[in-house]
């Protein structure tokens, strides 16, 4: 299936999604939502119960994972529905921030967040993080065969025991624009061949492909951090891998917060984001089973493992990621899903 067919299926999914513009009241605030909603509207609905403001919540499907969300809200960018828009990721916040549909605006809650994971001009912010792990089974893998870089998977030993999640949705996606800005476009596409030639298994999702190594029907998978501890917590047989700790760095990712330029409702839509970008909120998102890693100094993570001081992170500029987007997705779609 290409990639416009996919983007078609999912534009009309969402159409039957709700949200109609037309049943909300001046007062709402619309969210949608890339984040995991059994994550995310706990959070949500204490901030209504503490605020007093009514939040509607459009989410988002694990296949199409923040693509479909971009995409809709690039549909009503002249009579925009949503007043926030929390991602799971940041390059395609970043994409939004440069087709001019984010508003500026920088809460006092986003005191102490890095640099690195902010829009210089204020347009979105990031906080909460995932990085990209490798997860392998250790019925099927011994620790000394480990993967420990990304291009181990494309090493004959794990020839067709490798799953990735669709590389043309969600952090996947964001990952292969990652490599196209870190590594060049000649290092990536190479990357991405070895991958093919080594038959990778594309499948829908991030959490499939860690049910399929923690189920042993594959040994090894590219996924999220909160997909592999999903799998840790229920003492599945696995181990996770921060790659390239000796080189390029782990990736990781933020989930991010912006007020949509133009929202009906842009003082509720402060407000929210004033306490999406709280440190408690990052505190209750690295307590879940999600483990998302705190970017701040001084909250615990989950637990050891998801301490990001720990982790050599791969330098990343979201703006030059999203970017290289485009480009990375094509070759994808033409390497992958033709």
């Amino acid at each position: 299936m290409s990639f416009r067919s996919i983007l078609l299926l999912v534009l009309v999914s969402f159409a039957a999604l709700g949200c109609d513009p037309g049943q909300r009241r001046k007062t709402d605030v619309v969210v949608y939502v890339a984040h995991d909603l059994l994550y995310s509207e706990p959070i949500l609905r204490d901030i209504e119960l503490r605020t007093g403001l009514v939040v509607k919540i459009v989410g988002d499907t694990e296949a199409t994972k923040t693509t479909g969300l971009v995409h809709r809200l690039i549909q009503s960018r002249e009579h925009p529905e949503a007043d926030v828009f929390w991602n799971n990721e940041a390059m395609r916040t970043a994409q939004l921030a440069e087709m001019g549909m984010l508003r500026a605006y920088v809460p006092s809650t986003a005191a102490g967040l890095p640099a690195a994971h902010c829009d210089a001009a204020g347009r979105w912010a990031g906080f909460a993080a995932r990085a990209r792990v490798l997860l392998y089974n250790t019925r099927l893998v011994t620790a000394a065969e480990a993967p420990r870089s990304i291009h181990d998977l494309a090493k004959p030993r794990f020839r067709g025991q490798v799953a990735i999640a669709n590389p043309l949705f969600g952090t996947t996606a964001t990952h292969v624009a990652a490599l196209f800005d870190h590594l060049g476009d000649e290092g990536a596409k190479d990357f991405l061949l070895r991958l093919k030639e080594n038959a990778v298994r594309v499948v829908p999702g991030n959490a499939m492909a860690r049910n399929l190594v923690m189920d042993g029907e594959l040994a090894v998978c590219l996924t999220d951090t909160d997909d592999a501890n999903g799998a840790l917590e229920k003492g599945k047989p696995v181990a996770m891998v921060y790659p390239d700790q000796d080189g390029i760095g782990t990736l990781v990712i933020p989930n991010t917060v912006a007020i949509v330029k133009g929202c009906p409702n842009p003082e509720g839509a402060m407000q929210l984001v004033e306490h999406l970008l709280s440190r408690e909120v990052e505190a209750l998102l690295a307590q879940s089973q999600a483990a998302q890693m705190p970017l701040r100094s001084g909250i615990p993570p989950h637990d050891a493992r998801f301490d990001l001081s720990r982790i050599k992170a791969m330098p990343v500029d979201w703006h030059r990621v999203a970017a290289r987007a485009e480009e990375s997705a094509r070759f994808v779609e033409t390497v992958f899903l033709r």
